[in-house]
This record gives C-alpha cells, sequence and structure tokens, in this order.
C-alpha cells in the first residue's frame, strides 16, 4: 500500500506522455498507484524499475510522487520556515512544489512570515498531510547525550506547573522543571541548556544555569549590577524570601546566597541587617 507522507520504494508500472506511475511491488490493487510527473522522471528509467520516492497531495488533493527530499516525513519533527500567513493558517517551506499547512488550531502560538518553527507532520481528518506545533507526541527520545552535556534546544511550550519544554536539536524530548526555571524564558527562544538528568524513559531533564561551581560567578556579577541599579544598597539581604529573591535576582536563594558569600569573601559588599551594601573601591 502506497504511505502518505513517507519515503518508500515503488516499482514502475505503467509509462505515459505526462509521467509514470509507480505502484508497491505487491500491490493486489490495481488502483493502488501513484504518479511521477514526466520533469521529475529519471533519465533511462524503464518498466519495473524501483524507485525511492516521497508521497503527498497536489493542490487538487491528488496524490502524487516526488523524487524531491522533503524536510519533513509522517511522525517526524523539523524546523521550517513560514513563507505566508493566510486565512486558515500559515504555510511552511518543505521543500517541495506545494507548502506544507500549518492550521491556526495547530500552532501553539501566533507564527509570522520569515520566522522558523518546530513542527511535525501528521495527516489530518481529510487524510491531508498538515504540520502541528503540538510536537511533545513526536519528539524522540533516545538521544546521546548524558548528564552535564550542554545542548541547544528550541522552548516550544511553557507551563506553569511542569516547566519549559524543548525541544533539543529539533528532535529530543527535554524539559527545564518549573522549580529550575531562570531568567526571561519565552516559547519560541532557542537557548543553551545543561542537561542535568536522563530519565529512564530517555527524556532529558534540563538546566539554564551551569554546575554550582561554574554558576557562582556569574550570580556574583549580576547581583553587583542589580545593587548599583539601586544606587549600592540593595534593600534586602540574604535572608529575604526565596520568592522576593527569585523575583528580583533571578535565581535560587541558595545560589543568591553562594554568590553574596563569595562577594563578601572578595570584599566588594557588607550585609546589615535590612540590606546589602556595595563596598567602594
Amino acid at each position: 500500500m502506497i504511505q502518505l507522507g513517507e519515503k518508500q520504494i515503488l516499482k514502475v508500472v505503467k509509462e505515459v506522455e505526462f509521467g509514470i506511475y509507480l505502484a508497491p511491488e505487491d500491490a493486489a490493487d490495481p488502483d493502488d498507484k501513484v504518479l511521477l510527473p514526466v520533469r521529475q522522471k529519471p533519465w533511462g528509467i524503464r518498466l519495473d524499475d524501483l524507485m525511492k520516492v516521497f508521497v503527498y497531495r497536489d493542490s487538487s488533493d491528488r496524490l502524487i510522487a516526488t523524487t524531491k527530499d522533503p524536510a519533513l516525513t509522517l511522525g517526524k519533527v523539523a524546523r521550517l520556515r513560514v513563507v505566508q500567513v493566510g486565512k486558515i493558517g500559515a504555510f511552511l517551506d518543505w521543500g517541495l512544489e506545494k507548502d506544507l499547512l500549518l492550521p491556526f488550531k495547530e500552532q501553539t502560538r501566533t507564527v509570522k512570515e520569515g520566522e522558523a518553527v518546530n513542527v511535525a507532520l501528521y495527516i489530518d481528518k481529510s487524510n491531508r498531510l498538515c504540520a502541528t506545533m503540538k510536537i511533545y507526541p513526536y519528539l524522540e527520545t533516545d538521544s546521546p547525550y548524558q548528564r552535564d552535556d550542554m545542548v541547544t534546544g528550541e522552548i516550544y511550550e511553557i507551563s506553569a506547573n511542569f516547566g519549559a519544554f524543548i525541544a533539543v536539536d529539533n528532535r529530543y524530548s527535554g524539559l527545564i522543571p518549573a522549580k529550575e526555571m531562570y531568567g526571561d524564558l519565552k516559547t519560541g527562544d532557542v537557548i543553551e541548556v545543561r542537561v542535568t538528568a536522563v530519565k529512564p524513559d530517555g527524556k532529558l531533564d534540563l538546566s539554564n544555569r551551569q554546575k554550582a561551581y561554574l554558576q557562582i560567578e556569574t550570580d556574583a556579577v549580576a547581583i553587583m549590577r542589580v545593587i548599583d541599579a539601586y544606587q549600592g544598597i540593595l534593600p534586602f539581604n540574604d535572608k529575604a524570601s526565596p520568592e522576593l529573591i527569585r523575583e528580583e535576582m533571578k535565581m535560587s536563594k541558595s545560589e543568591f546566597k553562594r554568590a553574596v558569600g563569595h562577594l563578601l569573601k572578595e570584599g566588594k559588599i557588607e550585609i546589615t541587617e535590612q540590606s546589602i551594601r556595595k563596598i567602594s573601591d
């Protein structure tokens, strides 16, 4: 049976003026065939020859074969560029003559012409190929990464309960847990993160912060920047609530205390009952 949305090996069963018809080698139904247009017919191809093609639907919704290599196949995830936004959704460039539709109902955020988005390919209720930004079920869980590896991925969804969902390498399933989220993270951001754990199911736990001994210097610089913004006197100290510290400093209380201790040891600050003061050079 011919597989919509997939690359497959088919046999040449008929030649016509406008192309050649291809069918599975074991096809029992004479109607189970697809046209490869003459402009893509390989030189020297003959009846009963085998060839690899991708099958999709043309602008008239008819099955059509192509020798072109699309950027996305059924059930896989890829990063595609938005070429147009229309009345029913956005259209994506996936390397074929007919652009791929990303319906509005399959968008997790508003997309704009010219930007690139991670999408998966699926077959809709009308038996047409479409794209979806709801890629969680399509991401792979067999990544080659281990704990403390640095990886790059796109944030495709943010949940207050679970955290920031990330498509690592536009392919693998990763998550920054909610309690580990720091800074101004937004859907669509492409960020570098650290693998903190590989779960039994293969999914990756991630962090957008370095290991403590590497992060401490970065945090110390950030704290001094905030102190300067308060004209040299931060109106709270390391005994402040975790919520206040996270809101003001974009770090956990333990990370804040480590960095404050580092600054204190270097003689750059002094701690009072209600504040942290910068010591002038």
